[in-house]
C-alpha cells in the first residue's frame, strides 16, 4: 500500500514496532464489540454494561502490552537491518524474522489472550451482571470466536505491514528455498478465515434480531452459527481452497522441475483467470528458458567449456589481462600429403577421431582449447583459471598425447602422428574480435614462439619440445634432455629447447645436425649446457 510504504520511509527503524502497536489496537474494536453483542441477551442498565465494556477493554489493552514487551526482541534484527546492519547473515535473518512475525505473534501470544483476557473478561460480566455461574460458559463460548476472528485478522493485517520492510529486503537477499521461515499455509487460511466471518456473521444478526433469552439463547445462537459455518460454510470454503491451490501446486512442481535444470515440463492451464494467466505466462518464460538452454549448449559445444562458464560467469570482463600461462601446440605431421589424397568426409573423420583422444587430455591436466586451426590444435594452460604449475601441467599433458598418439597407436593403418611444443610467457588474455563476433583467446610473443616450437619437432625428430622458459618452472619430478637453440624471428636471443626424458628417444637421422648430446637435467635444478 502507498500509504504503508510511505510510513516505512518516513519511521524507518521505527516503522516495525510502531506499525504493530497501532495495529494491535484494533483488538480495542473487537472486544468492544463483543462485549455489545452479548447485551442483546442480558437484561441490565447502562452502568452495568458500560463497567463490562470498560473492564475488558482496559484488560485488552493490559494483554497488548505484553505483548509488544514479548514482541520487541523477535523484532530486534528487522530494526538493526533497516538501521544498516546488512552483511549478508544479518539481512537473511531479518528476511526470516520479518516474514515469520505473523505467526510467530499468534503463536505466543494467542494463548496469553485467553489467560488474560478472555477468562477474566468473561468471569467479570458474569459478575458484574449478577448471572448464576453457568453463564460463564455462553461468554466463554461466544469470547472464543471473537478471539479466533481477531487472531485471522491480526495475522493478515501484520503480514500486509511488514511487506513494505520485505521488499526492501529482498533488494539485498534472493530467499532460498527451504530457508527458514514460519506462516500459516495458504489452505489453512482459507479454511479458518470464510468459516469465522460466516460465524460472526450469524452471530450479529441473531444477537440484533434476538430479543434477549439470556445464556440459553446465546448459546443456541453459538451452536447454530458453527454448524452452519462447519457445513454449507466449510464445504464452500473446500471447493473455492481447491480451485485456488491445484493450480498452485502445479506451478510449485514445476518450479522444482526449473530448479533441477529441467525444462521439459509445462503446466497445465485449467482455469481462464488470472492463476491460469499466470500458468500461461509461466510456460513462456519455460519455453525461453529452453531456448537459452538449447544456445547455452550449442555455446558450449563450439567454444572450451572452462571458457564458456567464465564467459557465462558475473566476474567475466571483456577487458584484457596480462597473465603468465604455458602455451601448448599440437600438430599432425604430414597432414597436407594424407589431406590431398582423401575425401573430404574421410579427412573431418579422421581428425575428429585424433581430437578426440587429445582434447580429454588436455582438460585432465587444467588446459582449455583456444583453437583448432586445421590439423592442429592450441591449448592454454593457466587462463581463465590460473594454476601456480601451469607448465608442469602443460608439459604432461603434452608427453601424454604423444605417448598415446605416437607410440600406442603408431603403425596402425589409421594411425596420425603429432609433433607438441610447449613455451611459457606473458600473454595478452580476453576477447578479441568486433562486429559483434568475438573469441576469447590468448595472443602475444609467447604464443608465436610455442607455435615455433612445435614446428621444430619435425627437424629434431623429438614428439615433444619445451623451452627454456618452460622447463625452469616445471619443478621437480620431470627430466629432460637439452636440444639445441632456434632463432625466432624479431628476437635477440635464440631459444634453448628441451625434450621431456620420458620419452623414447628420438631418431638420429631425423634429428640431423640439430640433434644433442643426451645430457639430462632435472628442471628447476640448475640450467643445462646445450650444445650448438
Amino acid at each position: 500500500m502507498p500509504l504503508l510504504n510511505r510510513l516505512y520511509g518516513r519511521l524507518g527503524a521505527r516503522y516495525p514496532a510502531a506499525f504493530i502497536i497501532a495495529e494491535l489496537q484494533s483488538a480495542l474494536v473487537v472486544t468492544a464489540a463483543t462485549a455489545g453483542l452479548i447485551t442483546f441477551y442480558y437484561d441490565g442498565d447502562v452502568d452495568q454494561f458500560l463497567a463490562v465494556v470498560l473492564i475488558a477493554l482496559a484488560l485488552t489493552e493490559l494483554t497488548i502490552a505484553i505483548t509488544m514487551l514479548r514482541t520487541f526482541p523477535r523484532l530486534r534484527p528487522v530494526r538493526e537491518w533497516i538501521a544498516g546492519k546488512r552483511d549478508p547473515a544479518s539481512t537473511a535473518k531479518a528476511w526470516s524474522r520479518a516474514v515469520s512475525l505473523p505467526l510467530d505473534l499468534i503463536r505466543h501470544d494467542l494463548p496469553l489472550a485467553v489467560i488474560t483476557v478472555v477468562i477474566p473478561a468473561c468471569a467479570a460480566a458474569t459478575w458484574v451482571l449478577g448471572l448464576s455461574w453457568y453463564a460463564f460458559f455462553p461468554f466463554l463460548a461466544a469470547s472464543m470466536v471473537a478471539l479466533g476472528y481477531a487472531a485471522i485478522l491480526h495475522y493478515l493485517a501484520i503480514e500486509g505491514g511488514m511487506r513494505p520492510v520485505l521488499v526492501d529486503i529482498n533488494r539485498d537477499l534472493t530467499p532460498r528455498a527451504g530457508a527458514q521461515r514460519s506462516a500459516l499455509p495458504l489452505r489453512v487460511r482459507l479454511m479458518a478465515a470464510l468459516p469465522l466471518i460466516n460465524v460472526i456473521t450469524g452471530l450479529t444478526v441473531a444477537a440484533i434480531t434476538s430479543p434477549g433469552g439470556g445464556g440459553s439463547a446465546l448459546t443456541v445462537d453459538v451452536l447454530v452459527a458453527l454448524a452452519v459455518a462447519t457445513t454449507i460454510s466449510l464445504e464452500l470454503s473446500i471447493l473455492l481452497s481447491r480451485s485456488i491451490l491445484r493450480p498452485i501446486a502445479d506451478l510449485q512442481k514445476a518450479t522444482v522441475a526449473v530448479s533441477e535444470g529441467r525444462f521439459d515440463v509445462a503446466v497445465p492451464v485449467t482455469t481462464g483467470d488470472e492463476l491460469g494467466e499466470l500458468a500461461t505466462s509461466f510456460n513462456q518464460m519455460l519455453e525461453g528458458l529452453r531456448e537459452r538452454e538449447r544456445l547455452r549448449d550449442a555455446f558450449r559445444t563450439y567454444v572450451d567449456r572452462d571458457v564458456a562458464e567464465y564467459i557465462l560467469s558475473e566476474g567475466f570482463s571483456e577487458e584484457g589481462v596480462e597473465v603468465e600461462i604455458s602455451i601448448l601446440f599440437a600438430d599432425v605431421r604430414n597432414f597436407t600429403r594424407f589431406a590431398a589424397g582423401a575425401e573430404a568426409r574421410e579427412v573431418v573423420a579422421r581428425l575428429n577421431e585424433l581430437f578426440e583422444l587429445v582434447v580429454p587430455i588436455i582438460y585432465r591436466y587444467g588446459g582449455h582449447i583456444d583453437k583448432f586451426e586445421g590439423d592442429g590444435v592450441m591449448a592454454a594452460f593457466g587462463a581463465p583459471e590460473g594454476y601456480a604449475d601451469h607448465a608442469a601441467r602443460a608439459v604432461r599433458a603434452a608427453t601424454e598425447i604423444a605417448t598415446t598418439v605416437n607410440v600406442e597407436r603408431r603403425g596402425g593403418p589409421d594411425s596420425f602422428e603429432v609433433g607438441v611444443g610447449v613455451n611459457t610467457g606473458w600473454v595478452i588474455a580476453g576477447s578479441i574480435g568486433a562486429a559483434g563476433r568475438l573469441n576469447f583467446s590468448v595472443v602475444g610473443d609467447a604464443v608465436n614462439v610455442a607455435s615455433r616450437v612445435e614446428a621444430e619437432t619435425r627437424k629434431t625428430g623429438d614428439d615433444v619440445l619445451i623451452t627454456e622458459a618452460t622447463m625452469s618452472r616445471l619443478g621437480d619430478g620431470i627430466e629432460t634432455q637439452p636440444r639445441g637453440s632456434i632463432e625466432i624471428q624479431g628476437r635477440d636471443e635464440e631459444v634453448r629447447l628441451f625434450t621431456p626424458h620420458r620419452q623414447a628417444p628420438p631418431d638420429p637421422a631425423a634429428a640431423g645436425a640439430e640433434a644433442e648430446s643426451p645430457e639430462t637435467t632435472v628442471a628447476g635444478r640448475g640450467s643445462p649446457a646445450a650444445t650448438d
